[in-house]
Parts: C-alpha cells; sequence; structure tokens
C-alpha cells in the first residue's frame, strides 16, 4: 500500500511536545530534587494511577497524529494522492469507519432507531399479494449492527453475552499477567514470589502498584469488552448521519489534547513573563502591564475570540489555494484557534503570578542576592520563577480541563474547531436536538460527556498530586492535619 505522509500543524506541535516531555523526563533523572519530587507523585495512588490514564490518552492522541494519503491508482502515469487524509487511529479503526448505517440507531442494537419500511420481515405476518410481502411501517434490520445473527431476536442476548464474557476474560487475563509480572519484579526485595504477592494485595509496597494494576485492570476490562463487541455491533450507537459514535468519541479525544494542551502553552510565555516582572520591578512597569490586562479582561472573552476566529476564517476562505486538502485547512484553523485562546486568556494566570511575585521579592533570601549584588534576571530566574511553577503548574493543568469545556461553548457560538474535525464540544452541540425529541436519543451525548469527564477528571487529580509534591507549603498543610499514629496515641 503506497503512501505519502502528511505533517499538520498540530502533529508537529504535539510531537513537538512529546519530544519535550522526554527531554524533561532525562532532566529530571539528573537532578536530585526534581526526581524525589516526582517520586512523591508516583507514590500517590490516586495522583500515579490518574497520570496513568493521562498516559494513555496521550498515546491515543499520538496515535491519532500521524496522517498520512493513500495512493490512487493511477497506472504508468504521474502518482496522484487522495484528497481524504487518514491517521494512523483511523487505519486501526476502518471496520467502524466502514460501519456506516443510515441514521439513529441505540448501542449494541440490531435494528435502527427510527421507524421505516422494512421489506419482508419475518418479526410481523403480513399477506401476500401478487406474490410479494408488501412493506410495514416497523424498524429495519442494520446493515451491520448485528448483521450475523440470523434470527436476532433469539440470538442477540446470548451472542452479547458470550461477547462481553470473552471480553472481560482477555482483560482479566492481561491483568493477573501484568501483575504475576509485578510480583516476579517485587520478590527480590520482598523475600520470594510468594511474600510479593502478599505485599502485593496488601498495598504494603513502596510505589503504589497496587491502584496502578487496578487501574490497568479496568482499562483492560473496558478496552476487551468493546474490541470483543465492536466488529459487529455499533458500542455507543450511531449519530443521525449513520456513523459510528464509538469511533467519534475517540477522535475527539485529540482535538481535546490539542485545544487544552497547545492554548495552555500559547498562554504561559505571556502570563509568566509579563507576571513576573510586574511584581518584581513594580512601580511605571507594574502599572503598565496592569493596564494592559485590565483592558483584555474588559472585552467579553467570548467576542473578542469570536472576532479573531472570524478574521482568520476570512483569512482562510480568501486563500483555498493555499491548502491541499480539507483537512489541512481545518487543522490550521485548529491550531490558530489554540494560539488565539492562548493570547487572549493570559490575564488570569498573569495577574495570579504579580501577587505571588510581590511576596516572593520581600523574602529574604531574595533581599540577599540582590545585596550581594545578584543581577534581576539572575534573581527571577533563580529565586522568583521556580517558587511559583507549582502554582503556574496547577493553574495550567486546571486551564487544560476549562478550556476542555470551553470548547463546547464555542462551538455552540460557531466559533469553535471546524465542523468536519470531530470534537466532544460538536458531539454535544449536536446532541441538543437529539435530547428534546421523543423518544430521547441519548447516546452520543452520553459517550461524549463520559469520555470527556474521564479526561478531565484525570488531569484534576494528577495536578492536585504534583501539587502536593511540588509544593512544600501544601506537604506541610496535609502533614499538619493528618491524625495522629496509633504509636503517639499509645
Amino acid at each position: 500500500m503506497d503512501f505519502k505522509f502528511v505533517l499538520l500543524w498540530t502533529d508537529a506541535a504535539l510531537w513537538a511536545l512529546a519530544v519535550s516531555l522526554l527531554a524533561y523526563a532525562w532532566r529530571v533523572r539528573g537532578q536530585a530534587s526534581l526526581r524525589a519530587n516526582w517520586l512523591r507523585v508516583l507514590r500517590d495512588p490516586v495522583a500515579a494511577s490518574a497520570g496513568l490514564l493521562l498516559g494513555l490518552f496521550f498515546l491515543l492522541t499520538l496515535a491519532d497524529s500521524v496522517h498520512f494519503r493513500l495512493a490512487l491508482p493511477s497506472g504508468d502515469g504521474p502518482r496522484h494522492y487522495d484528497t481524504q487524509t487518514h491517521s494512523l487511529l483511523d487505519a486501526l479503526l476502518r471496520r467502524q469507519i466502514a460501519m456506516r448505517e443510515t441514521s439513529y440507531s441505540a448501542p449494541l442494537a440490531y435494528r435502527a432507531f427510527n421507524k421505516g419500511a422494512a421489506v419482508g420481515d419475518a418479526t410481523a405476518a403480513q399477506p401476500v399479494v401478487d406474490g410479494q410481502t408488501p412493506p410495514h411501517h416497523d424498524r429495519p434490520r442494520l446493515q451491520f449492527g448485528g448483521a450475523h445473527l440470523e434470527d436476532p431476536v433469539q440470538q442477540w442476548a446470548p451472542d452479547v453475552g458470550r461477547r462481553v464474557a470473552c471480553g472481560m476474560a482477555a482483560g482479566l487475563s492481561v491483568t493477573l499477567l501484568l501483575s504475576a509480572g509485578v510480583a516476579l519484579g517485587l520478590s527480590k526485595t520482598h523475600g520470594g514470589v510468594n511474600r510479593a504477592w502478599l505485599a502485593l494485595v496488601a498495598d504494603r509496597t513502596h510505589y503504589p502498584w497496587r491502584a496502578l494494576l487496578g487501574t490497568v485492570g479496568i482499562v483492560a476490562l473496558c478496552v476487551g469488552v468493546v474490541v470483543a463487541l465492536m466488529s459487529n455491533y455499533h458500542v455507543f450507537g450511531t449519530d443521525q448521519t449513520g456513523n459510528d459514535v464509538f469511533y467519534q468519541a475517540l477522535k475527539s479525544i485529540r482535538t481535546a489534547f490539542v485545544i487544552g494542551a497547545l492554548s495552555t502553552l500559547a498562554t504561559l510565555p505571556l502570563a509568566l513573563g509579563l507576571g513576573v516582572l510586574a511584581g518584581y520591578y513594580k512601580g511605571w512597569v507594574d502599572e503598565v502591564i496592569q493596564y494592559i490586562y485590565t483592558l483584555l479582561t474588559s472585552v467579553p472573552n467570548v467576542l473578542l475570540i469570536a472576532a479573531c476566529v472570524l478574521m482568520v476564517q476570512v483569512f482562510l476562505d480568501t486563500h483555498p489555494d493555499a491548502f491541499e486538502t480539507g483537512a489541512e485547512r481545518a487543522d490550521l484553523k485548529m491550531f490558530l484557534l489554540c494560539l488565539i485562546l492562548g493570547l487572549t486568556g493570559w490575564a488570569g494566570l498573569c495577574r495570579l503570578v504579580r501577587g505571588e511575585t510581590l511576596k516572593l521579592r520581600e523574602l529574604d533570601y531574595v533581599q540577599a542576592a540582590t545585596a550581594f549584588g545578584v543581577s534581576d534576571v539572575r534573581v527571577m530566574l533563580r529565586h522568583i520563577v521556580p517558587n511559583l511553577m507549582h502554582l503556574v503548574l496547577i493553574t495550567v493543568v486546571l486551564s487544560f480541563s476549562e478550556l476542555i469545556l470551553y470548547e463546547a461553548v464555542l462551538t455552540y457560538v460557531g466559533v469553535g474547531v471546524d465542523p468536519s474535525m470531530n470534537s466532544f464540544g460538536g458531539m454535544i452541540n449536536l446532541a441538543r436536538s437529539e435530547m428534546s425529541r421523543d423518544p430521547v436519543v441519548w447516546w452520543s451525548f452520553a459517550a461524549a460527556f463520559g469520555v470527556m469527564v474521564t479526561l478531565v477528571l484525570a488531569a484534576n487529580l494528577f495536578a492536585d498530586g504534583v501539587r502536593d509534591a511540588f509544593d512544600p507549603r501544601a506537604r506541610q498543610t496535609r502533614l499538619r492535619v493528618q491524625p495522629p499514629s496509633r504509636k503517639a496515641e499509645g
């Protein structure tokens, strides 16, 4: 199979982010203080489990960030490529892409949700006229969902139950194999495999292996069940156009990561740089920076973003020849949307950094460094910024969660991502009319809401663990509120 790789703007940004994370991990290995802080995060069961989930979501995002175009059959002539851009995730889910129905269908259903003309359906006896069975008003069989069932009324429940059992057995087997590997690795430090198993079950290990294996077990069970069902059923049903909702939910994860991560990273330079300058120098520098972000916050944020996005839209519409495919055009629009969100949303973090810098510059070690003639740049980089990073980190991760939710609002007013791209906001926006009909089409909203909440909750829990590990004051507060130990009580 011949193909041509396509590097989109957001692909480059996401892979650069992945390389940066690897470089930061290599740096952590060489610095004892950073390594100690991250080891505290790893020893927190909730933070470690949330970080594991975020890592799995990010790997899925990277799989959806390898794009290519397939070659068209051209014989001996010049080679041409398809105008549709695919990703590695699309290649893995090509079965779900091909399983397109005519309209709505409920999760795991074998009949369409809407009633229609079902010719010759065996479930309802109809009189024969001129040798033909007339059509009757009923819900027709799906073209792909449950198509392998000859008698769905009798075979559907046993078939679904068998597939669910096989999927759960596969997920449980993977979990047990991983647990056995962990126990074997712990056997050297726990005096044998049996004692390692007991320590693992009782959660008496140095790292929270029980929590991590429990998280892996839940994920493995869910993945096993979904994989066992997805080849013959629509696990989350289909939307109005008959597309698989499960496929749309997985594709929306990349959009959420792009909006959350890139918009947040675009915010940092202005917020951190201007906030530290305003708090450290005070005077006219502080007044100018305060005037800038006060002016920025006085404009309604949605209107400002809408105006910027509309200008971008006009530019894209007037330069159609600059893009070979619609995917490149939609991706550039999303990339520019991330920049707009970053350039218009830095005021809150800047105000927070400025206030913290005003306190830090009055501390003894900062005054001592200034008295010894240390330059202002060195004082800010060595003494101010490192003591701000825990505050910046928790704000950034919370902003990551907020931006994922904010994308739904932007899509609702028509200034979000391109309609051709899958996103949680687009799914929820389309589900508004579905939730108001009778009977209710609930699965599109439920799928988008469930996956989005899982991603946002994992980010928030991981942020709490990082804050507790990197902020000494948070650790001191936690130590003060802990109950006395049994030894102290005795």
